[in-house]
C-alpha cells in the first residue's frame, strides 16, 4: 500500500502540464511549454542559485560593496594609510628637489665659499664697550620699570613646585624592555593584545604623523610639559593638528611589532617606568 502512495506520488510529480499562451483575436497558440511540477521546482531552484552566485561576485568585485556594513571601515582605513603615503613622499620629493637646486647653484658656481674677515681685537673691544653703554633713555626706562614692578615680586611664590601630572598608559601591555639612553634606547617596549588601543598620555596636539619603511607609523604628541612619542603604530585614528585629552585614543598598534613608547621633557629623555604606572 505504501509503495502505491509513494509510485503514484512520483507520478504526479513528473506528469507534464501545458502551458499555452493564445492570441486574443484569432485564439491561435502563440507560444506553449511543457513542464512537470519537478521540472519547475528543479528550474527555480537553479535560477535562485545563480542569482545568489551573481549577487555575491557584484558585491566583491564591484564598488557596490562599500556601501554594505564593515566594508567602509577597511576602506577607511585604506585612504588613511594611503593619504599618510602621500605626505611622506611628497616630503621626500621636496627635500630631494631643494638637494638638487642646491646642487645645480653649486655646480654652476652661483654659491660662494664662506668667508671669514678679521677683525682688529681693539676695535672688537671698543665695540663690546658701546653695546654695554646705556644712554639716558636707556636708563631712564630701566628706572622706570623697577620701581613700577618692584612690588610686583611678592605676589610670586619662590617655593611654589611645578605643576603636578597624572600620565595615562600609553596602552594596556607589558613592558618586556625598558630604556637604555647609553646604548641608544629611548624609549620603553610594550607587549600588548591584539589591536590595542594608543592612547595619549596627557592633553595635547597630535604634531607628526609619518609612515615608515616598516609598514608602522610614528606619532608625536606636543603636550604642556612633555613630548611623547609612539613607534610601531599599526592604524592611525586621527591626523596632524588633532587637539587630544588625556586617555583618548589615537592609533591601533602594528599586528606584528610591539608599541614603543618615548617621553621627553625640555630635550631630556625621561623614563616613562618612573612618571607612569603600568
Amino acid at each position: 500500500m505504501a509503495d502505491s502512495k509513494k509510485d503514484t506520488f512520483w507520478t504526479r510529480i513528473r506528469r507534464k502540464y501545458r502551458l499555452s499562451v493564445l492570441h486574443e483575436d484569432t485564439l491561435a497558440e502563440s507560444w506553449h511549454i511543457r513542464l512537470s511540477w519537478l521540472g519547475a521546482v528543479t528550474i527555480l531552484t537553479l535560477m535562485f542559485l545563480l542569482s545568489v552566485a551573481l549577487l555575491s561576485l557584484l558585491i566583491v568585485y564591484t564598488p557596490i560593496r562599500n556601501i554594505l556594513p564593515g566594508y567602509s571601515e577597511d576602506l577607511r582605513r585604506t585612504l588613511v594609510e594611503n593619504s599618510a603615503r602621500v605626505d611622506s613622499l611628497n616630503t621626500e620629493m621636496q627635500l630631494q628637489q631643494q638637494y638638487l637646486d642646491m646642487l645645480k647653484l653649486v655646480m654652476a658656481g652661483e654659491v660662494g665659499t664662506d668667508t671669514v674677515q678679521p677683525l682688529d681685537s681693539v676695535e672688537v673691544v671698543m665695540r663690546e664697550k658701546l653695546l654695554e653703554a646705556k644712554n639716558e633713555a636707556t636708563e631712564e626706562f630701566m628706572a622706570q620699570y623697577e620701581a613700577k614692578e618692584k612690588n610686583n615680586f611678592q605676589l610670586f611664590d619662590i617655593q611654589q613646585t611645578a605643576p603636578v601630572y597624572t600620565l595615562f598608559r600609553p596602552c594596556n601591555g607589558v613592558v618586556v624592555e625598558s630604556i637604555d639612553p647609553q646604548n641608544g634606547v629611548f624609549g620603553i617596549t610594550i607587549r600588548t593584545p591584539e589591536n590595542a588601543n594608543v592612547t595619549s598620555v596627557l592633553a595635547g596636539v597630535l604634531v607628526y604623523v609619518n609612515y615608515e619603511i616598516d609598514n608602522t607609523y610614528t606619532l608625536i604628541v606636543q603636550h604642556t610639559a612633555y613630548l611623547s612619542v609612539y613607534r610601531h603604530v599599526g592604524r592611525v585614528l586621527r591626523k596632524v593638528g588633532d587637539a587630544l585629552k588625556a586617555g583618548e585614543s589615537i592609533a591601533l598598534v602594528s599586528d606584528d611589532k610591539p608599541l614603543v613608547f618615548e617621553l621627553w621633557q625640555n630635550g631630556k629623555n625621561i623614563d616613562p617606568e618612573e612618571v607612569i604606572a603600568f
